[in-house]
């Protein structure tokens, strides 16, 4: 039984020692269609591979490394404390949070297009050189957002040794501190924007207490006041302004 293990985990370190270098040569074998005697065999090169693997990671980088956490948060406190329940629907919501970081992070998209993707795409600089030149303004955005205490405390978790500049923090470091960081101000502007709409609720429930009518909900009488407030000051104006000029560009 060990022996027949043996030759098992032989057989699987050999495929994975030849497999990169057969994918390399003529790509891994998709679908093979065949047309009478003759047959064609269509394969899936690396590179295509790669995108598909990049697609599925790609919400997962779209939270971690750009400002759609603090606004998706913001925009969730915000509906719970205005009381409207599911109004509006969380597909506006998140809606609205994808095109406002698509407008917050343009910049830094920009200028990742400029200076790694065009040159890439036109064959003037390799894949190496043009990840490393992609990654500097989202890590300069990321770095500008985030708290000197949460990356401290995550190097003395990861045991990291002390740096000399911003430029030479890890970046599986400064990702989790970004995303603390983001945390804290989303909680932070959510904390302001709770305030008003905590104050109608409680003139409301003071008002019906002294009139006698514990019976009914303050939520009901207080929703409508807080609903014209917001029209009012102009409320999505102030929010999503708000939002946009908190983060911090170089």
């Amino acid at each position: 039984m060990r022996t027949k293990q043996g030759w098992w985990w032989l057989a699987v370190l050999l495929l994975a020692l030849v497999l990169p270098d057969i994918a390399a040569a003529q790509g891994l074998p998709l679908v093979t269609v065949n047309s009478g005697k003759a047959g064609q065999q269509y394969s899936m090169t690396l590179q295509l591979l790669g995108l598909m693997t990049v697609l599925t990671v790609l919400p997962s980088l779209l939270l971690m490394m750009t400002s759609f956490v603090r606004i998706i948060i913001v925009l969730s406190i915000l509906r719970q404390a205005l009381g409207t329940g599911q109004t509006p629907p969380n597909t506006v919501l998140v809606g609205l949070a994808l095109f406002l970081t698509l407008f917050i992070m343009s910049p830094v998209f920009d200028e990742v297009y400029t200076k790694a993707v065009m040159p890439y795409m036109n064959g003037t600089l390799g894949f190496d050189k043009a990840l490393a030149l992609a990654e500097v303004p989202v890590r300069n955005f990321m770095m500008l957002q985030t708290r000197e205490d949460d990356i401290a405390m995550f190097m003395q978790i990861g045991q990291k040794k002390e740096i000399a500049s911003a430029a030479d923090v890890p970046f599986t470091t400064l990702v989790p501190a970004f995303m603390t960081s983001e945390l804290k101000s989303a909680f932070m502007i959510g904390f302001m924007i709770y305030i008003p709409f905590v104050v109608i609720d409680l003139i409301v429930a003071s008002v019906l207490m002294s009139m006698g009518m514990m019976m009914l909900s303050p939520m009901i009488i207080s929703m409508p006041f807080k609903l014209m407030l917001f029209v009012l000051v102009d409320g999505w104006t102030l929010v999503m302004g708000s939002l946009a000029s908190s983060f911090i560009y170089k």
